[in-house]
């Protein structure tokens, strides 16, 4: 009888990575300091939630939803019902528990739905989810006693007694209430990778005759993963619940559905972090640009234009490749071409906003006066001196653009085919 213990190492980097990722939750409220800022946040935090659940579906199982907005829209109503019960006297739940009743009521809708929409898989399943979520928008307007009807249902979410004087009645409780949820969620999910079901719905994703012909049922494994996405996207629902206070239609909608699916898009869904990333970006996009022009819609479908046909695996990608060059020392060599296609790039960026920019004053504000505001200077888009150098700086960043990419992608290649040639000669 073999009474050996084999001793297996920590994993250091990993327990780096949860402290640091802890660390960043912690502080960052320190330094952005701003209500607005601690606002900003808070959304980042539950958008991040959201497409980590999204991606549980589309990064790791293959499966393309249109109809994800449907947990977290019904988990947030649900929610938002059990604040408005316990703030009666009803029923007892404080409000740090609310995020658990939104994650059940994914859950529960997840088994009901799932069910029906796992059957199929691809383009059928897609388009199954996407009936379901304008199936559920429906409901909302023809049932307001729960959805409230257009206005949607608002609650307090300070009531009950104190705990050491946490009311979450000030911003910065609730930032830190979607945190701590938000740093027990990324556990969650991530763990989820690891088990023997997170590791069968990347086979299903890859090749499910494969899985079926070793006698594994791919349709459960995307029904189960599809309930345990469902649960985590109630938990971001309630969340939002808590922060905005308020809960309508909109949150069962395509529209949000579609939000999900491009933030993920653009983090990385190859990646467990790109929708962490995605949210990032998302939220500034949507939120932050749209303070400051009218045109932020247009700049996301833009943003996700460029993403998709120049970078599918999202930022994630980009960061992990020239991470993976660093790795093997070798990032000094290409940072100089980097920078020079990343100069170009922002010269012919700033062309681009400014002719988008005057095109909008000229056609939505033109009655306010042909005058505005851009980068700083005062430029009246009906005289050619701001279309003059609009046009000038996108030409230059264009050629410059051209001729600094072409050197760029030469040291990439030879970079990275060196990188390979290490590789093999390491396997051998």
């Amino acid at each position: 009888m073999n009474n050996s213990i084999t001793y297996k190492p920590a994993n250091l980097g990993r327990w780096i990575v949860w402290g640091v990722f802890a660390l960043i939750l912690v502080f960052a409220p320190l330094v952005f300091t701003s209500g607005s800022s601690i606002s900003l946040l808070s959304q980042i935090g539950t958008v991040m939630i959201f497409g980590l659940s999204y991606n549980m579906l589309l990064g790791q199982g293959g499966m393309l939803s249109f109809g994800h907005a449907v947990y977290s829209g019904l988990g947030a109503f649900f929610a938002i019902h059990a604040m408005n019960l316990a703030s009666a006297g009803k029923i007892w739940m404080p409000v740090s528990m609310i995020p658990l009743v939104g994650g059940l009521a994914g859950m529960f809708f997840g088994i009901l739905f799932g069910y029906v929409t796992t059957k199929k898989s691809g383009t059928t399943f897609s388009m199954i989810t996407l009936g379901i979520v304008e199936l559920v928008f429906a409901c909302s307007l023809m049932f307001p006693e729960f959805f409230g009807g257009e206005g949607g249902i608002s609650t307090n979410r300070v009531y009950g007694e104190k705990f050491l004087g946490i009311t979450f009645g000030p911003q910065i409780q609730v930032y830190y209430l979607i945190a701590f949820w938000l740093f027990i969620s990324t556990i969650g999910m991530f763990a989820f990778t690891q088990t023997p079901l997170g590791r069968i719905i990347n086979a299903v994703r890859d090749n499910p005759e494969r899985v079926e012909f070793i006698g594994y049922d791919t349709q459960w494994a995307r029904y189960l993963t599809l309930i345990l996405s469902g649960f985590f996207a109630g938990i971001a629902g309630g969340l939002s619940a808590i922060n905005f206070e308020i809960v309508t239609a909109e949150n069962v909608s395509a529209l949000r559905s579609g939000g999900v699916l491009l933030f993920t898009f653009i983090g990385g869904v190859g990646f467990f972090f790109g929708p962490m990333i995605g949210a990032i970006i998302g939220v500034f996009l949507s939120v932050m640009l749209s303070d400051f022009t009218k045109a932020w819609q247009l700049y996301l479908g833009v943003f996700f234009i460029v993403m998709v046909m120049y970078a599918p695996g999202g930022i994630a990608s980009l960061i992990m490749l020239n991470l993976r060059v660093a790795k093997y020392g070798k990032f000094r060599r290409i940072w100089p071409h980097l920078w020079a296609v990343s100069a170009m790039a922002l010269v012919c960026l700033v062309g681009i906003v400014m002719v988008i920019e005057m095109l909008y004053h000229l056609t939505l504000e033109a009655a306010n006066g042909t005058e505005m505001k851009l980068f700083g200077f005062m430029v009246d888009t009906a005289a050619p001196s701001g279309w003059f150098v609009a046009a000038t700086l996108l030409a230059i960043g264009i050629y410059g653009f051209w001729h600094a990419k072409k050197t760029f992608q030469q040291a990439w290649g030879e970079v990275n085919t060196e990188i390979e040639d290490l590789i093999r000669r390491a396997e051998a």
